[in-house]
């Protein structure tokens, strides 16, 4: 396993996942367990964002989940790659089930964030690309570099998938920026926000 590699990544997770999202609010926002979640809340918490706080290994699935049940919104999954190696049969599953609407994306630093900094095996031959392009999604992409993710975007956030991206981010330790917990609140606001506030209700 190479543990200095990841340390000179050029892009950084937070930058990558600002650029991404930005403030839109036409994503349905799925975030992985710890880092991930993380990220997409020091951009700004949302009410279109589903943060899991559990469950590590099924962000790729609920997001499979969530584009089935409302085809015309784009979803958009953002995950680690411990998180993904965890989940690797989803992407059977999602390749199978091929929803135009879902895109993935794995922020890979090569590292288990949330347990200390141990090395993931992305560190050494294992490729999340290599996995899914066997499994079938449609289109699979990996970024390194800065002019990759500006080429990537138009196909993480536009094109028909299933998508699914690797982008290789510098292993650093980010302050800890939290979304909300409470889970009965996150189920309330994320129905609203994808079914409106009357269907919500029901």
């Amino acid at each position: 396993m190479d543990r200095a590699r990841a340390e000179a990544y050029p892009l950084r997770r937070r930058e990558v996942v600002a650029s991404l999202i930005g403030q839109r609010t036409d994503l349905l926002l799925v975030g992985g367990l710890g880092a991930p979640s993380n990220d997409i809340a020091a951009v700004g918490d949302r009410p279109n964002f589903m943060p899991l706080w559990g469950a590590m290994g099924g962000a790729a699935m609920i997001g499979m989940g969530l584009a089935l049940a409302q085809p015309s919104k784009r979803v958009l999954v953002i995950t680690g790659d411990g998180e993904m190696l965890m989940g690797m049969g989803a992407l059977a599953t999602i390749a199978v089930k091929a929803p135009g609407n879902l895109s993935i994306v794995v922020l890979d630093n090569e590292r288990y964030g949330e347990t200390g900094g141990q090395t993931t095996h992305t560190s050494a031959r294992v490729d999340l690309c290599g996995v899914a392009e066997a499994c079938g999604i449609r289109v699979v992409g990996k970024v390194v570099t800065a002019a990759e993710l500006e080429a990537a975007k138009p196909a993480i956030l536009e094109f028909a998938g299933p998508c699914f991206h690797v982008i290789k981010v510098k292993a650093e330790q980010e302050e800890m920026i939290l979304p909300p917990k409470d889970g009965h609140y996150l189920r309330d606001r994320f129905r609203t926000a994808v079914l409106g506030a009357e269907a919500a209700k029901l």
